[in-house]
């Protein structure tokens, strides 16, 4: 059934009424590689900027995607490229009008977890051998009939194919890589050998099977071809000729630079203001209650950081974007300051031993008042932990009419993504003031009647979040000088997988309906967003998360919210080590369960990834939602729940070490009461 679209304030209350919880949240194979004398110099062409669509797929304008069509040379970046869209390149809003392509032009390359977006009419996806989600070793085959090959190093790319299961009129074949790409490099793309269900060859587009032979000087294909020509050999030295091609480009990743850089910049600036001193905090509210009111926490602490704010408005509100100078760098506005609040939760036990100091991280568009969830207040009695909040601006509650404009209109995405930047800055001055000497540690309200500490001075400052909370709670981490540890639980990355596969995005997809109500447009739209998203979410610092940090992922198996997809990319990309037995046999539907993620027996020191299951039937293994009763009950809330998951927990987070609750059997957890 078809959803009419929805007015903004329409949109607005299916969201508020449907988002009351959090959404999103083996030794690898080896790899075939060509050798690399036989890999050529990967440095870009020194070709002009493009106009119009690439011409190759004979389809819609940017397909495929991504593709270095849509970049032009800039020696200035790191990538020695810039994306150069249209306007009329990008989709165009059906409630709005045109795409404002400024915010992507500034990027040097493409998302590290871009689909590669095409269509192939009559495509059958088994009678060509495409690797399925099921069987990611699959794609590595020397005969896989897509082939994506890491130009600067020759090292095959694995990935899963699917056909898009919301849109049978277009069926667009996605391809998501199942490591994230390396920012930075180049990839070559060959599609070759496919086939109908009949079991009949497809040919290429007209356009490129003219490319892949002879052409006059003059053709208007032949700069293309031009441009194609060291793809192909590339693609040749790999084994992939041109017999059978259907279709061959190439892509840059944005560089690590481009991906960070504008977070970077506001958090160094950010800090050298404060001169070695405390930010500034005030406490607003103290109160303090017995065990009858609350046997776990004897004290709550609200009040309020000054926070040098970088956008474009006034104490920044909702809606905002970052203030840039004349580079295009995030600036501060003279005196724009971000008030952020704060909550801190003191259990009972602080009064025994100081506890240690922890920030968390809520849930989808939610508040720093889910630090007072029973599951959070347990685990702080329980181990000794206090927990301290602010809200995740960008992505809190008062940015909901936001977020939902951004699915009618992209050109308002920014207001999103820049925002939540801010709101990591806010959180991590809300961990400095938790460690500083001068911070919550000189303030009555962090302290006993006789004035002795309830936060340990020598423990430092550690994270955990949940869902939301640890989709973007892998940004914090990854930027953070104070924060060495952290658990992301029930959590992934790459919210262009996580939406079509959550239950959670039915109360959002009619507003991307409303604007943009072309189903092959929309897989275009998430991909688009992600390039913006990667600036706010752990799949922009994935690569380089834990060079100097330790994680622990806690995934639900057949999570309804974060798809469990998506968190194996993310294990595989960060070289979490998971947790064996992962699952009871016959539990996975994959040929190699947790293809390409190294596994552990017993204690796991480093980042890590641990499996709870409660019994839920394994999520759709298309790119749909869990819905309805065939899929069972919701496990998202499950692990955060159990008693041993939050021991597990806190070993980690003072330790960096995962034990082994579970007694070398796979993890299993009751579903939550």
């Amino acid at each position: 059934m078809s959803l009419r679209p929805l007015t903004r304030s329409a949109a607005g209350l299916a969201l508020a009424a449907g988002l009351a919880f959090g959404l999103l949240a083996a030794p690898e194979a080896q790899a075939v590689t060509a050798a690399p004398s036989a890999v050529p110099d990967a440095s870009p062409a020194e070709a002009p900027a493009h106009t119009g669509c690439d011409p190759i797929a004979g389809t819609s304008c940017l397909l495929p995607f991504p593709d270095d069509w849509y970049t032009r040379p800039d020696h200035s970046t790191p990538t020695h490229r810039r994306i150069d869209f249209s306007s009329a390149d990008l989709p165009a809003s059906a409630l709005a009008g045109a795409t404002d392509p400024t915010s992507w032009n500034r990027l040097d390359g493409f998302s590290p977890g871009s689909a590669l977006v095409l269509t192939v009419t009559t495509l059958d996806p088994a009678a060509s051998g495409l690797a399925p989600v099921t069987d990611i070793g699959r794609s590595l085959a020397r005969n896989a009939p897509i082939v994506v090959l890491d130009e600067n190093t020759g090292e095959r790319w694995p990935y899963w194919a699917e056909l898009d299961a919301n849109d049978p009129q277009h069926r667009a074949l996605l391809v998501h890589p199942a490591r994230d790409f390396t920012p930075g490099h180049r990839y070559a793309v060959g599609v070759r050998n496919l086939r109908t269900s009949a079991g009949a060859a497809i040919p290429a587009p007209a356009p490129f099977a003219r490319v892949l032979g002879h052409l006059p000087h003059n053709d208007p294909l032949r700069q293309r071809q031009k441009e194609l020509e060291p793809v192909l050999r590339t693609l040749s030295h790999a084994g992939v000729h041109t017999s059978g091609l259907y279709l061959a480009w190439d892509f840059t990743v944005a560089s690590t630079t481009s991906l960070t850089g504008d977070l970077t910049t506001i958090r160094d600036d950010a800090f050298a203001r404060l001169h070695g001193e405390a930010p500034t905090f005030t406490v607003t509210a103290v109160t303090d209650q017995t065990p009858a009111q609350d046997p776990d926490i004897a004290r709550v602490v609200d009040g309020t950081i000054q926070v040098p704010s970088y956008l474009s408005q006034p104490g920044g509100p909702t809606g905002s974007v970052f203030h840039r100078d004349h580079d295009g760098q995030p600036a501060q506005l003279p005196g724009n300051v971000q008030t952020a609040r704060f909550r801190c939760e003191i259990p009972r036990a602080a009064w025994m031993t100081p506890s240690q100091s922890s920030l968390y991280g809520h849930g989808l568009l939610g508040s720093r008042n889910e630090v007072g969830a029973g599951n959070v207040k347990a685990m702080a009695e329980e181990h000794d932990f206090t927990f301290c909040a602010t809200d995740w601006i960008g992505m809190a509650a008062e940015d909901q009419n936001t977020v939902v404009t951004a699915l009618e209109d992209l050109s308002t995405f920014p207001a999103t993504t820049e925002r939540v930047q801010q709101g990591v800055l806010n959180a991590l001055f809300l961990g400095r003031d938790l460690i500083h000497p001068a911070g919550f540690a000189s303030s009555p309200a962090f302290q006993t009647a006789d004035g002795r500490p309830l936060l340990d001075p020598h423990a430092g400052v550690v994270y955990d979040g949940n869902s939301q909370g640890g989709i973007l709670g892998g940004v914090l981490v990854a930027e953070s000088q104070d924060v060495k540890r952290g658990v992301l639980g029930v959590t992934a990355m790459n919210y262009s997988i996580l939406l079509n596969r959550s239950v959670d995005f039915t109360a959002l997809q009619p507003a991307l309906d409303a604007g943009y109500p072309d189903k092959l447009q929309q897989q275009l739209v998430f991909q688009i967003l992600q390039m913006l998203w990667d600036h706010a979410e752990t799949n922009g610092y994935a690569a380089h998360l834990t060079d100097h940090h330790q994680v622990l992922m806690d995934i639900a198996f057949g999570d309804h919210q974060v798809a469990n997809v998506a968190a194996d990319v993310e294990a595989r990309t960060i070289g979490a080590r998971l947790h064996v037995p992962a699952l009871s046999p016959g539990r996975s539907p994959d040929t190699t369960p947790y293809w390409g993620i190294r596994p552990v027996h017993g204690p796991a020191h480093g980042s890590a990834m641990v499996v709870w299951d409660s019994g839920t039937p394994p999520a759709p293994l298309t790119n749909t939602a869990p819905l309805g009763p065939p899929y069972g009950h919701d496990p998202h809330s499950d692990p955060r729940n159990s008693p041993a998951v939050r021991t597990q927990k806190a070993v980690f987070l003072t330790t960096g070490v995962t034990i082994d609750v579970c007694d070398g059997t796979p993890c299993t957890e009751p579903p939550a009461g």
